[in-house]
Parts: C-alpha cells; structure tokens; sequence
C-alpha cells in the first residue's frame, strides 16, 4: 500500500509541476505579446503565436494524466479536490494562452503602421527609438501585462503548495487590472472621438486591454479552485 501511495504521490506531484510548465509558457506568451506590440515586430508576434501550439499539448497530456489517476486510484478528499482543481486550471491556463495569441495577432496586425501620437499608445521601433518610446509608450497596457504576469506566477505557485496566502493579493490586483482597463477603454474612445481616423488602432489596443483584463479573470478562477481545493467549500471571488 505504501509503495502504491508514493506512486500516486510522485504522480501528482509530476502533474503540479507539468501545470507549473505549462504556466511559464503563458507566462512567455503573454510578455512576448506584449513587447511584440510595443515594438511592432512580427518576428517576436509570430514566436508568441507558435507557443500555443505547446499549451495545447500540455493540456491534453495533463488532463490525460489526471483522469488516469481517478479511474486507478480513486483518490479520496484533498487528492481528489487537488485533481479535480488541476483539470479546471489547465482549462483556465489554456484559455489565457488564447488571450495571449490574440494580442500578439494584434500586434502583427499593427506592424508597420505609425503608431497613434498618445500617451495610452504604443511606440514603434525606429532610429530615434529611445525618445519616440518616452514620449508615446504604451505605459498602462504593459502594466496591467506586468499585474497579470504576476497573477498567475503566484497562483500557479500557490497551487503547487497548497497555500492560499496569495489569494487575497490575487483578487485584489485583479480589481487594480480592471480599473487600468476601464482607463485605457476610456481614454481610447475618446481618442476615436476626436480623431476618427485612429479608429482601428484604438479599437484593437482596447482589445488587447480586454484580453490583458479576461486573462486576469481566468486567474482569479485559478483562485476560487485553490480555495476549493484546501478547504473543500467553493467561493466566488470575482
């Protein structure tokens, strides 16, 4: 019995950490989306957009192995609530890859056009980089990139520990992403409204805010799974 137990242990200890790779790889997405916008570069877009490719794989092989522990070991309270909160996290974790690959389709779509002359924006990559960025970069969207690039390190970690001591700082950075989201929202439809013609820019940049702000909602959900998972009771955290 003991020997079965360490193999089921091992298992799912396997199991944490394959999550755990599969989060660095979103992790990886969504910095690299991010800068592939700011600097307009398809090559750093078209890099994002092959890792998905590996978050799906990781996702089917992870669900394999987790069902395979429920049908042959039949875990019984946390082991199984610890399972069961993987099988829901991978789907979270898969859908913020999604988000990830559609801000850098974003980006390659605003490749080689001059970016809008304001402050939400983003600066391309020419001679007189470095003067064009402090004037016109994308200063909120990389920052909500940068809340939710910690979100889901410090979940993903809190998943593998079994630790909820994050949980609260998770929920409120996600109320922080959601504020700086509704800024650039704003700030970009009154740009459309002055000047019609940024309309396209501004309305893919608005997007790509709320891909930043939905990643940050699947992080949360990552959250109410971990508290499911220590205590056995299911809370809204939203």
């Amino acid at each position: 019995m003991d020997t079965i137990r360490k193999s089921f242990g091992d298992e799912l200890q396997e199991i944490k950490q394959d999550i755990l790779k599969m989060g660095s790889v979103v992790e990886e997405m969504l910095v690299g989306s991010v800068r592939a916008l700011q600097l307009r570069d398809e090559i750093v877009a078209d890099e994002v957009i092959a890792k998905d490719d590996v978050v799906d794989s990781y996702n089917v092989v992870i669900e394999e192995r987790c069902l395979r522990l429920l049908a042959l070991q039949q875990p019984m309270a946390r082991d199984l609530r610890t399972i069961a909160a993987g099988l829901y996290i991978i789907k979270d974790v898969e859908r913020m890859g999604d988000y990830a690959l559609d801000i850098a389709k974003a980006a390659r779509k605003l490749a080689g056009i001059d970016p809008i002359s304001d402050a939400s924006v983003a600066c391309s990559r020419r001679n007189d980089a470095s003067v064009a960025c402090s004037r016109r970069n994308l200063v909120k969207i990389p920052k909500m990139a940068q809340i939710v690039q910690g979100m889901l390190h410090d979940s993903l970690q809190a998943f593998v520990n079994h630790s909820m001591v994050v949980i609260a700082d998770v929920v409120r950075k996600d109320d922080e992403v959601d504020a700086l989201y509704r800024q650039v929202r704003d700030e970009l439809i009154s740009l459309i409204q002055e000047k019609p013609e940024t309309a396209p820019q501004a309305v893919e940049l608005i997007l790509v805010a709320r891909y930043l702000e939905r990643i940050a909602d699947h992080i949360t959900n990552v959250g109410e799974r971990i508290v499911y998972m220590e205590t056995g009771e299911f809370k809204e955290l939203h």
